[in-house]
């Protein structure tokens, strides 16, 4: 438990790190390349107010309480599964949910937004802004499935 429990919260500080980081620069500095990429990442200072793609923006109430909502569910399934022998991909998966989400959770809270800070410039990503946090969530999310997959998968 204490592994997964510093995993998730070492990540979750990485991308507040950042994200001070960005915040504590020029505006004027954005968009630029992120040096060593060869233009394949590009840094922004973006702030985001809803969800994805700045949906629901004006409804900061209903994104706090439907991000804390999913955040509770997530925990849960967490602390049960500590209990649990195995199902290593799974408690590593909801590692990273909750280290994403908590990340971008207190941003929410304490700037009012989610600060957004980079771009893979490929294809249709080019457009999308994502954080750290943002990452973690999909990549645990994606884990998730593919646990899930595996275990229908291994019953047929």
């Amino acid at each position: 438990m204490i592994g997964f429990l510093g995993l998730g919260t070492t990540l979750a500080f990485l991308d507040l790190a950042v994200k001070n980081q960005i915040e504590a620069q020029e505006p004027g500095e954005f968009p630029r390349e992120l040096a060593g990429t060869k233009g394949k990442i590009k840094l922004y200072r973006n702030h985001n107010a809803g969800f994805s793609f700045g949906v629901l923006k004006d409804n900061r109430e209903l994104v706090e309480t439907v991000q804390l909502s999913a955040l509770s569910a997530a925990a849960g399934a967490w602390a049960w599964m500590q209990g649990k022998r195995g199902n290593l991909l799974e408690k590593l998966a909801f590692t990273l949910f909750l280290a994403g989400g908590a990340s971008n959770f207190y941003d929410r809270k304490k700037r009012g937004y989610v600060v957004d800070y980079f771009s893979i410039q490929w294809k249709s990503l080019k457009k999308v802004v994502f954080n750290l946090g943002d990452m973690f969530i999909f990549l645990g999310s994606a884990l998730l499935v593919i646990s899930q997959a595996a275990e229908i998968f291994k019953k047929n």
